[in-house]
C-alpha cells in the first residue's frame, strides 16, 4: 500500500484564517485569507493529485465562497464532531491513515489528527496541538501556514519516490 498523501484536510479559523471573527450587528462580516495558501490549494495540490478538504466547526457563507473560489468540493461546515466527517471523506476517496494529512490549530482538531499520517499546524497553534504535530509551520494561521504545510507534504511524497 502506498504511503503517499492523497488527501489534505484543513481547519479554517486559526488555520486558513488568523482566527479572528469579525462580527457586526447582523453576524459575521469578513474573514481574511492568505493568497499564498490559496495558490497552494488551487494550483499545487491538484498538480500533485492531492484532494483538498475542509472540516470546520463553524458555518459561514464566507468560507463557502472561498471554497468555491479554490475549487474545494469537500467542504464540511458546522461539524463539531469532525472525526465522523473525516472518516466519511477517507472512505469516499479510498484513503487509509497513511494517505491523509491534517492541518489545524486547536483542541477540536486533535481527534482527527490522531487518525492521520501527517499532522501540521500553524506556529500559533495551542500547545496541545504543537506537542503532536509532525510539522509546525513557521507562519501563523492565516499568514501562509497552510502553504508551508503543502510544500512539506509535496516534499514528503517526493521522498517516497
Amino acid at each position: 500500500m502506498s504511503k503517499r498523501i492523497k488527501l489534505l484536510v484543513m481547519d479554517v479559523d486559526g488555520t486558513l484564517t488568523d482566527g479572528k471573527i469579525n462580527m457586526g450587528p447582523d453576524g459575521e462580516l469578513f474573514k481574511a485569507f492568505n493568497i499564498k495558501d490559496g495558490y497552494a490549494i488551487n494550483e499545487m495540490l491538484p498538480a500533485h493529485d492531492i484532494v483538498p478538504a475542509i472540516i470546520t466547526g463553524r458555518t459561514s457563507q464566507i468560507v463557502e465562497n472561498r471554497a468555491q473560489e479554490l475549487h474545494i468540493t469537500e467542504l464540511h461546515q458546522g461539524k463539531h464532531d469532525k472525526l465522523d466527517t473525516l472518516k466519511a471523506i477517507m472512505e469516499k476517496y479510498g484513503c487509509h491513515k497513511e494517505n491523509v494529512a491534517y492541518i489545524g490549530d486547536d483542541i477540536l482538531d486533535i481527534v482527527c489528527m490522531n487518525e492521520c499520517a501527517l499532522v501540521g499546524c500553524p506556529a500559533d497553534a495551542c500547545h496541545q496541538v504543537l506537542d503532536i504535530a509532525h510539522f509546525i509551520a513557521p507562519n501563523r494561521g492565516g499568514d501562509g501556514a497552510v502553504r508551508d504545510f503543502i510544500e512539506y507534504i509535496i516534499d514528503y511524497n517526493k521522498s517516497l519516490d
